[in-house]
């Protein structure tokens, strides 16, 4: 599968300016029946200026517009190679627990 990127929510100001957005990505792989789950989340702080070139009134802002913006300042590529390390190790872990009785 490919990484998938969500906006979980969006904290805006009194001029409707979105000040930060809660973000996550995530993906699995299914092995013999069994998912292995990667993710990662974080938040991202914007200042907007409602006087700027293509800016967006909040209530006509899109989940993919904001992943834009989003993507646009995280290194998309260490997140996405961070939850790939996740999945690998779900397949083979090297920790094991439980108990042996």
């Amino acid at each position: 599968m490919a990484v998938v990127w969500r906006i979980a929510e969006l904290e805006r100001n009194t001029d409707n300016g979105v000040v930060t957005a809660h973000w996550s990505a995530s993906d699995s792989e299914t092995v013999e029946g069994v998912e292995h789950r990667g993710s990662s989340y974080g938040a991202m702080s914007f200042t907007p200026d409602t006087e700027a070139e293509g800016y967006i009134e909040y209530a006509e802002l899109t989940e993919a517009v904001v992943v834009g913006w989003v993507k646009a300042l995280l290194d998309v590529s260490a997140i996405d190679a961070g939850i790939a390390d996740q999945i690998e190790e779900s397949k083979a872990p090297a920790v094991s627990t439980g108990v042996p009785w």
